[in-house]
């Protein structure tokens, strides 16, 4: 299952710095067998769970998040970078390595008991996705489960959210290799 997407990741040495290996998907985005598979192996995931609605956060959460909304009928939220959303926003900051960031999403975008399912692209420290849990949660809805194609299991972002009480899933996993 996982092979088939694993393989169609590009793996970028030392970008954006030293040290990284950076795991691009518009290798696999790119790919209409591996897309599609992805997509795929992601709808038969959450094709009988009770979701009323995906938000993806910015910017491949976008891509991944609005085709699983399609494909299951339901409507899309995307969470954004400050300042990017024109109507009334609620924000969340986070902690990055080196200081804090923020995201925002429309205060109507999500009602109240509204069972959200969350995607991005890639898991790697949890701050982004946690800080987007968080705002789910402050307007009133719930989040049902936090979807990635990778988790980088060895940086700790999946046991973050879990710690805080959310379900963690995802297709893929890149350790420290």
């Amino acid at each position: 299952m996982s092979n088939i997407i694993k393989q169609k990741i590009r793996t970028v040495p030392h970008w954006p710095k030293q040290g990284i290996m950076f795991r691009d998907i518009t290798t696999l985005l790119k790919d209409s067998e591996g897309f599609n598979h992805t997509v795929d192996l992601l709808i038969e995931r959450y094709k009988d769970m009770k979701i009323d609605i995906v938000a993806g956060i910015e910017s491949r959460g976008f891509i991944t998040g609005a085709v699983l909304a399609h494909r299951l009928g339901l409507g899309f939220v995307p969470i954004r970078k400050p300042g990017k959303l024109p109507a009334e926003t609620v924000s969340e900051e986070y902690e990055l390595e080196y200081g804090t960031d923020k995201i925002e999403v429309h205060t109507d975008a999500i009602q109240k008991g509204a069972q959200v399912l969350l995607v991005d692209d890639l898991i790697a420290t949890g701050g982004t996705a946690l800080a987007a849990c968080n705002l789910i949660t402050k307007l009133g809805g719930h989040v049902v489960e936090c979807s990635f194609i990778i988790d980088l299991i060895d940086i700790g972002g999946k046991k973050k959210l879990m710690d805080a009480g959310f379900k963690v899933f995802s297709l893929v996993v890149f350790e420290g290799e």
